[in-house]
């Protein structure tokens, strides 16, 4: 039982260094510049898309399924009355 306890302390202590050890691998790739080709094209590709947006017709009116339901004016609300404070009198 003492050696699988050593054993398994062994690896656990392992652990830590052998992930040191792991080939560096660079998540972020350098990134290239652009050809005066490729920001032309960005350049229409962006336009393109600001007139396609500006080709969406406006939202006329209010989704509101239960629009036909409510009635347009609503009830006034009345204010909670104020509670009355009584003032304690100071006892020395």
């Amino acid at each position: 039982m003492k050696v699988l306890r050593a054993a398994a302390l062994l690896v656990l202590l392992t652990a830590p260094a052998y992930a040191q050890k792991m080939p560096d691998i660079n998540l972020i790739p350098e990134v290239k510049s652009k050809t005066p080709e490729e920001i032309e094209r960005d350049k229409q590709l962006e336009k393109a898309y600001k007139d396609s947006l500006r080709k969406i017709p406006d939202a006329k009116g209010s989704n509101d399924p239960w629009g036909a339901v409510r009635s347009s004016e609503t009830p006034a609300t009345h204010a909670p009355a104020k509670a009355k404070t009584k003032t304690r009198a100071k006892a020395d």
